[in-house]
């Protein structure tokens, strides 16, 4: 799985799982922070959510742009540094009035811009490093585990998250609203961390961080060989694909805002049994190795290989074991939820590549369009379970807290199995959707607008992350069933059409 590949991939991949530890840890609570904090209505802190979202994926457009011109590796730098500026401020509690809306506001600005500079130019980087005539067959291996390294980074961010805020206020005596900006304060140290990998191994990628004479020179020479036509038809080709994407995005980032509303108010707020242990990351954590252990065993070539992933196999269940009590119960917070989702993909993408592998040595892969059709009525299965399991169910209810301002209240306890099969099938289609999106990107993009058609993949994200508000409207405004319906249509819809373009998506592959 990690060989072959080159060197600058790791140092990359590691300086973005830094970065997005701090982006999960901040937004696994930031929903719940908004109504909490400022007593929005579900619609309003949808509005700001997905607004958020938006910005966060619209400004690599112009991130694109700019690096086109200055460098990727000059504008990584600069989103670093405006990112961490914003953080800073998000971290600072200022209470709920207005005055304190209008800093978070401008924080998530500088969070948004910063990130605009940051993610889609460190993609491209990773995807110039396969340009190398030596990695080329590597391209789609190579950004599942970059894609995998992401959700590292995601997978301990809603536990940090929740203990960080609960250590504030039971150790420190902050209040629960203050307490919150404890949680946005670890990506500041997260980005500190990302910075120090990225310049720590810098020699590993310099090569890809444009903005000199001769890479101009060398992307120059690439544009030649290619036609205005063949350009135009690569360039209509991703803006097929950019516009079903959106709709992916508007359902599967639900998770941080009508899916961790149903966490809060619809499920069952604690478990007990082998049910509690996966709301323990350490324990998904030891599956992990489980899983990468056994792929290990089964292609290592030396006896000292096999031995030592069957050690590290029986040290994992050991541990799963002692952790297992048929008697106890757990807390079960919303905002953990979203640690299912990265765990499935770091735990899922070595069994994802192993069959993509096998396919591809019968030459029976399914290109890369393919793939995101198929992820497409992925999604709509999910939200197809989501839709049956709320069957049923009353409306969510508001009641008047103590200071004046409106409270979500608990109504129902539905099995937490339900939100953790649901994100399981959504990590199914994001694992055939986006890693291989990114690459087809990277792949198909015409050299001289490379920055710009990265760009174009986190719009159409962008977009789709707008489209999350459509979940904070639905809620408490319809049953619950329709609401989930209405993303079950929108996938089954993007998916067709995908597969009506599918011959000129594939042309250009």
């Amino acid at each position: 799985m990690f060989e072959g590949q080159p060197k600058g991939l790791f140092a990359l991949a590691l300086a973005n799982t830094g970065e997005r530890f701090g982006y999960y840890t901040m937004l696994a609570v930031f929903a719940l922070f908004l109504r909490a904090n400022y007593g929005l209505s579900p619609a309003i802190a949808g509005t700001i959510y997905s607004a958020f979202l938006m910005f966060v994926y619209f400004f690599p457009l112009f991130g694109g742009m700019l690096a086109d011109k200055f460098g990727f590796g000059k504008m990584v730098t600069t989103g670093i540094i405006i990112m961490f500026a914003g953080y800073l401020l998000l971290s600072v509690p200022l209470g709920g009035d207005s005055f304190a809306l209008i800093v978070m506001l401008a924080a998530l600005l500088l969070i948004g811009f910063g990130t605009g500079l940051f993610k889609g130019n460190l993609q491209v980087m990773v995807g110039d490093l396969y340009n190398d005539p030596q990695y080329k067959d590597k391209r789609d291996a190579g950004f599942s585990i970059f894609y995998m390294a992401i959700n590292i980074g995601a997978l301990f961010a809603p536990t940090a998250a929740i203990k960080i805020k609960e250590y504030a206020e039971t150790t420190l005596g902050y209040s629960s609203n203050d307490a919150y900006h404890f949680s946005f304060a670890v990506a500041c140290a997260s980005l500190i961390l990302s910075i120090a990998i990225y310049y720590i191994f810098r020699s590993t990628f310099r090569h890809t961080e444009g903005g000199t004479k001769k890479t101009t020179q060398a992307a120059d020479n690439a544009v030649e060989e290619l036609s205005k036509e063949e350009t135009k038809q690569r360039i209509v080709a991703l803006c097929l694909v950019f516009a079903v994407v959106i709709f992916f995005w508007m359902a599967f980032h639900q998770n941080g805002l009508s899916l961790t509303y149903f966490a809060d108010e619809f499920t069952a707020n604690s478990a007990s049994g082998l049910q509690a242990m996966c709301f323990d990351v350490w324990n998904l954590v030891a599956i992990i190795f489980i899983v990468y252990a056994g792929f290990s065993l089964f292609q290592s070539k030396t006896s000292k290989g096999k031995i030592i992933s069957l050690v590290v196999i029986a040290l994992a269940v050991c541990f799963l074991c002692l952790q297992y009590d048929p008697s106890g119960t757990v807390k079960v917070s919303a905002p953990i939820f979203q640690q299912f989702n990265p765990f499935y993909v770091v735990a899922l993408t070595p069994v994802s590549m192993a069959i993509f592998g096998a396919l591809a040595a019968k030459g029976k892969e399914p290109s890369a369009p393919r793939k995101i059709a198929y992820g497409m009525i992925v999604a709509a299965v999910a939200y197809a379970l989501m839709a049956f399991g709320s069957l049923g169910l009353p409306m969510p209810q508001t009641e008047i807290g103590a200071d004046g301002n409106p409270v979500a209240v608990h109504v129902a306890d539905v099995t937490p199995n339900l939100l953790i099969s649901v994100y399981l099938i959504l990590t199914f289609g994001e694992l055939l959707l986006s890693p291989m999106g990114i690459s087809f990107v990277s792949k198909v993009a015409p050299p001289k607008y490379k920055g710009m058609m990265m760009g174009g993949w986190f719009v159409a994200t962008a977009i789709g992350n707008q489209l999350v508000v459509v979940g904070g409207l639905l809620w408490g405004a319809v049953p619950l069933w329709l609401c989930w319906s209405v993303f079950l249509a929108v996938c089954l819809i993007a998916a067709v059409f995908m597969f009506v373009m599918m011959k000129r998506l594939e042309k250009v592959c």
